[in-house]
Order: structure tokens, then C-alpha cells, then sequence
């Protein structure tokens, strides 16, 4: 066999798998718009009943010492956004986000103080993963001026989300929730075609405060 026909061989081979790993990439592609469509059609219809039904929201503290008082879940709202692929259009990632708000009396203040490391890092994850509007005060020795005490003066209200990202090239979503159980950041991730409307259910049932499967 000449050399030229070795590079043919070569070329032929290479480009069968090319057209092999094309066509896996479509299929992967539509499996994950397909997922993305389901929860498209899930998230439009769910702020509208949850909005009528204003769920309870899990006991909520900053340093698991204070609780908050009873919070309910309101204004949810949801959006999804689109980008190009390979010239298609596709999902980029589908939102699902709400506020948490006293349930009784409107608006109010609390406040925590904490004086060490592993305390004062909890309250903060906590605050930057809800939103939660605050301000920091330092109380200091009146003499060494060392820091004695933090108080974080903050207000009763947080926001609650859940982002759906699409992954098409690997037929997969990426779901990270925030304070849909408390004021702190989970993750999962599900295959495109494990994504039904039962799965979508326990995420429900995960805002709303019943036993899920959904992590």
C-alpha cells in the first residue's frame, strides 16, 4: 500500500469518527433541550400557584443560635435565557427566585454578635448566601483596642433561588440552590434524561417544606 493511501485510509478513519462524535454530541444536545423544555413548562406554572399559597420557609438563624420569627415565601418570580451553540439556539439557564419575609408584622431588625472565627465565617456564608441586607459593627477593648465583639445589625428578609444550567455536551444540568432550606448553598447535578416532571415535583416539594428526594 503506497503512503498516499495510508493517509487516505487515515483521513477516512478520522473523519468516520468525527461524524461518530457529531452525531453523540446531538444526541446529547437534544436529550438536554428536551430537560430544559420540561422545566421550562414546570417553573412558568409553578410561581403562580406559590405566589396564592405563600409557603412557610424553613426555620431560618444566622449563628444557629438566634431564630428568625416565622418567614413565609413570596414573589416568586421565574426567567430563563438562551444562547447559541454551534449557530443553534439553545437554553443557557432556566431561574426560579423568591423572597423570604416575615410572615407577621411586615418588616423588622435582628441582630447577632459573634467573637470567633468558625462563628463569625457561618454568619457571613449565611448573609452572602441570602442576600440578606446587614451591617457590621465592631466593638473594640477600650483599652488594647483589640476587636472583642462583631454585631451584624441586619434586617428579617432573604432571597431564595434555584439556577438551572445547561450542559449540553454532556447531556447533563447543574441545579444550585439558595436558602431553599435554610440560609445555605447546595448543589446537585442530574443527567439530561433523568429530568422529569417527577423530578420537578420534589424540587416543589423541597421549596415548600415537605420530605424530597431532590438532593
Amino acid at each position: 500500500m503506497s503512503f498516499l493511501n495510508q493517509l487516505k485510509q487515515q483521513a477516512k478513519s478520522l473523519q468516520s469518527q468525527q461524524e461518530v462524535d457529531l452525531q453523540h454530541l446531538e444526541a446529547n444536545v437534544a436529550a438536554t433541550e428536551a430537560a430544559c423544555k420540561t422545566a421550562w413548562h414546570y417553573l412558568t406554572e409553578l410561581p403562580r400557584q406559590l405566589n396564592v399559597i405563600e409557603p412557610a420557609a424553613a426555620q431560618l438563624s444566622l449563628d444557629g443560635k438566634t431564630p428568625w420569627p416565622a418567614m413565609k415565601q413570596t414573589d416568586f418570580r421565574f426567567d430563563a435565557r438562551k444562547k447559541l451553540l454551534r449557530d443553534k439556539e439553545v437554553f443557557d439557564y432556566l431561574a426560579l427566585g423568591w423572597r423570604l419575609e416575615p410572615r407577621e408584622g411586615g418588616a423588622a431588625k435582628g441582630s447577632v454578635a459573634v467573637n470567633f472565627p468558625p462563628d463569625l465565617e457561618r454568619v457571613e456564608r449565611r448573609l452572602r448566601a441570602g442576600h440578606v441586607p446587614h451591617e457590621r459593627r465592631e466593638q473594640r477593648h477600650p483599652d488594647t483596642h483589640r476587636i472583642q465583639l462583631i454585631v451584624f445589625e441586619h434586617e428579617l428578609a432573604s432571597r431564595a433561588s434555584v439556577l438551572i444550567t445547561a450542559d449540553h455536551d454532556n447531556a447533563v444540568l447543574d441545579v444550585r440552590l439558595a436558602c431553599v432550606s435554610g440560609l445555605e448553598i447546595a448543589t446537585t447535578r442530574y443527567a439530561a434524561d433523568q429530568w422529569t416532571t417527577a423530578v420537578l415535583d420534589e424540587l416543589a416539594k423541597l421549596i415548600v417544606g415537605e420530605p424530597s428526594l431532590f438532593l
